[in-house]
């Protein structure tokens, strides 16, 4: 977390639309930050919980900084708009855009009616900024329908999208690599550089753009990290077949400064709540442009590929045919220091394993719970790591969580009915499965054989 100085002016009272990821992790910074803000829910179990000091998510580090904020009194929370909006200066829209099944497209139907019952309570000038990820030219549709809605209203537009990762959101918004700002307003501009006056002070740059670039930036950044994604993991793919050894090529590649070791990491594909949704939206915004965006079309198809892949791996592994066989999967989240599911391919995996005649036994430190929604019955749910590892026939490791790659690997041999694990993440290396006596299939890296053959 950042050291934030002291703010030198008045601080900014802020409403804050949603209290999902995005706008509780916002809010709880700003707040942290010095300014007064309040979050606003119409789910009143989620404003009762978050009053009773619970966090309905899961994010390393925020229930202290929510705690901290509350007990100062600059972070409360609300079900009234109304009561929200008094007093601020700036109303931020941070409610879900998911994928609408139609069209690949992002949801906005949150978006709009969040813009409607802010234009009906705001009284008094505010500048109206977007949180949530929306496609180019929401900003303007935001701005028709509170125009209509509120014709008097004096308000302004800004985009203010967030870049937040999962497990390390806190420390994402309190030392950012950016803030990006869009409007066409002089004086939106200058409330917001107000706002995030304690981050820029510290030497955080803040990139000042049209209302378009800057919903588009979002978008551009999130779809190039998702090509770097599937591209090493179609490398991957190439060293299994030619011989070649993954990690040595990521660490060629990514020591060349223009391109960077981040995302260079070879795995199952890239899930959430973030990469899957902003690539399929940026197809159709190209589409819509009549500009197809063409190399993300292909980052889909790979990425879509993945799970097929991934589930061969493990029937290899099983001999051929998993039918009976217990499965030890380790992981459901689509990464570790979440709780979060959404497009997991370890989820994709556990599916369609047991639709091929697999007992699935599932462990997650954190992602039980919601993956038990998604999957059901279908799977077996292992109350701790052990659990899952004992006696089964073989192991996949589907999230690298800390607590899966700091277990030796002779605990994984002692537990299994059959030494081999199948390991998605490359959490371990094939020297150290094979001093261990283990079987070990990875990505992009040789094999090593089970030293025994899985019971038929």
């Amino acid at each position: 977390m950042g050291n934030v100085p002291p703010l030198e002016s008045t601080a900014s009272n802020l409403a804050v639309i949603g209290t999902g990821y995005v706008g509780l992790v916002s809010g709880a910074c700003l707040a942290e930050a010095g300014h007064h803000v309040v979050c606003v829910d119409q789910v009143q179990a989620k404003i009762d919980m978050l009053r009773a000091g619970a966090i309905p998510i899961y994010e390393p580090g925020l229930d202290e900084v929510v705690r901290r904020n509350v007990e100062a009194g600059r972070l409360r929370f609300t079900t009234d708009l109304a009561e929200a909006v008094a007093d601020a200066q700036i109303v931020m829209i941070a409610v879900g855009t998911p994928t609408r099944k139609l069209d690949g497209n992002a949801d906005l139907q949150y978006v709009f009616a969040a813009s409607r019952d802010i234009a009906r309570a705001l009284t008094h000038p505010a500048v109206i900024v977007t949180k949530s990820t929306v496609p180019a030219g929401t900003g303007r549709e935001i701005r028709r329908i509170i125009e209509r809605e509120n014709p008097s209203l004096d308000f302004d537009i800004a985009s203010n999208p967030e870049f937040l990762r999962e497990g390390n959101a806190i420390s994402d918004f309190m030392k950012p690599d950016r803030i990006v700002v869009g409007t066409e307003s002089a004086r939106a501009r200058d409330v917001m550089e107000a706002l995030y006056k304690p981050f820029t002070a510290q030497g955080f740059e803040l990139i000042s753009t049209d209302i378009v670039s800057a919903e588009l930036i979002k978008y551009a950044a999130n779809t190039f990290l998702a090509t770097k994604v599937s591209f090493i993991n179609e490398m991957a793919d190439i060293c299994e077949k030619v011989g070649g050894n993954i990690a040595d090529i990521s660490r060629g590649m990514g020591s060349d400064k223009r391109i960077g070791r981040a995302f260079l990491q070879p795995g199952p594909g890239y899930g959430g709540s973030c990469f899957p949704k902003d690539t399929l939206a940026m197809v159709h915004i190209g589409e819509k442009a009549l500009s197809p965006a063409t190399i993300v079309e292909a980052v889909i198809a790979v990425n879509r590929a993945r799970p097929h892949r991934m589930v061969a791996k493990v029937v290899a592994a099983a001999g051929g045919d998993v039918r009976g066989k217990t499965v030890a999967l380790l992981g459901l989240t689509f990464k570790p220091e979440t709780d979060d599911v959404r497009d997991s391919v370890a989820v994709l995996v556990a599916e369609q394993l047991a639709a091929e005649g697999a007992i699935v036994r599932a462990y997650d430190p954190q992602g039980m719970g919601h993956a038990r929604e998604l999957l059901g019955e279908a799977v077996q749910y292992a109350p701790s790591m052990d659990a899952a590892l004992e006696r089964a026939d073989l192991c996949v490791i589907a999230t690298e969580w800390r607590e899966f790659s700091e277990r030796p690997l002779a605990d994984y041999k002692r537990a299994l009915a059959v030494p081999m694990v199948v390991d998605f993440r490359n959490v371990f290396s094939p020297a150290e499965a094979a001093a261990a006596g283990l079987g070990y299939i990875s990505i992009g890296r040789a094999s090593v054989p089970a030293p025994e053959l899985l019971p038929a």
